[in-house]
């Protein structure tokens, strides 16, 4: 019996006991979900992720050396290819608002303003102003080129263009030579189908030149200028780290305008034909001389295309200025060797 009656007594104690590390299991387990949930709500957990900066996502700024503050538009949030001189700031200036606002009621007058909206936006790109502002008033200059100078119209009150009659004996590439613009934009804009169909005694459409060009290694942009006045604007591919695109003044070299040249890379030696299918220059070369900074001196750079469009508005270059191939030939119908400048800028 005395058997009998410890073995119930160690039966009662051992299920107590059990009951009792049960209970002590659920606590802890209560305590540790209690514990998890509050690092939760205070955000110290380790998959908590840290929250963006307050403030204008769609730009950062960089400035020149020259003082000028310009705006580097983000790409994944801001695509256009906009970047005008002049300083900007986060606020809209109200002297801009009110210049825009008049040169859009010269645009939407009957007969359309053209040449003193345009000189109007021209100006209005010298003054400070928010990056929003300067994208529409370089888009609307751009527009505005497709009417003044990118078509066989011509505005009695345009300095930048003229008409001309065409001499006896008198060649295209002649015509051109005076007035410092390619002979190939001046059959662009008249219809000429051949440079040698000239009549004495006709008019054609003459541009006062010469283009020239300013680059953006922040923004990877090129301005075009039509001697002061903004043209377009491009996207283009600059010189890889440790190959940056040298900044300063460059010429457009007398005789390094080239279609398609065979070309072999000073890095590993290999030579491309224009005809290979991994040739890589695209569908134009616009060889650069240095004139003032860091280019002063140098050579073997180049304006050129790409067969790469990828790449365009990224840093990979060896130090060229990449652009698509249809921009490539358009600023080689524009830019006239020995006149039109290059200026690269930080």
């Amino acid at each position: 019996m005395a058997r009998l009656h410890y073995g119930r007594y160690g039966r009662r104690r051992a299920k107590r006991r059990a009951y009792l590390i049960t209970g002590v299991i659920v606590l802890i387990a209560c305590c540790g979900v209690y514990w998890l949930l509050t690092r939760r709500d205070s955000g110290e957990s380790g998959n908590q992720t840290t929250p963006p900066e307050t403030g204008d996502s769609a730009s950062s700024a960089a400035e020149h050396d020259d003082g000028v503050m310009v705006v580097k538009p983000e790409p994944e949030k801001v695509s256009p290819s906009i970047k005008p001189a002049g300083d900007t700031t986060p606020q809209d200036n109200p002297e801009a608002a009110q210049s825009i606002t008049e040169a859009k009621s010269l645009i939407d007058k009957s007969p359309p303003a053209i040449i003193e909206a345009r000189d109007i936006l021209n100006n209005v790109l010298t003054l400070p102003m928010s990056y929003e502002q300067s994208k529409t008033v370089a888009a609307m200059l751009s527009q505005l080129a497709d009417k003044w100078l990118f078509s066989k119209r011509i505005f009695s009150q345009d300095d930048l263009c003229d008409s001309y009659t065409v001499k006896e004996g008198e060649l295209l590439s002649q015509i051109s030579k005076r007035y410092k613009v390619p002979y190939q934009i001046l059959m662009e804009i008249n219809k000429i189908p051949d440079p040698r169909a000239l009549w004495a005694g006709s008019n054609i459409k003459v541009i006062n030149g010469p283009f020239h060009a300013r680059v953006f290694n922040s923004s990877f942009t090129m301005n075009l200028y039509l001697q002061n006045t903004f043209v377009k604007s491009f996207k283009v591919g600059l010189g890889k780290p440790g190959m940056e695109t040298p900044t300063g003044v460059w010429l457009v070299e007398p005789g390094g305008k080239l279609i398609k040249p065979v070309w072999t890379d000073p890095v590993t030696q290999k030579t491309y034909h224009p005809e290979a299918p991994d040739y890589p220059l695209g569908s134009r070369w616009i060889g650069l001389k240095g004139l003032e900074g860091e280019a002063k001196g140098r050579n073997g750079f180049a304006i050129h295309g790409t067969k790469d469009p990828d790449q365009i508005g990224t840093a990979s270059s060896q130090g060229c200025i990449r652009m698509h191939n249809g921009s490539a030939i358009l600023i080689y119908n524009l830019l006239f060797p020995g006149y039109s400048r290059v200026e690269v800028l930080e």
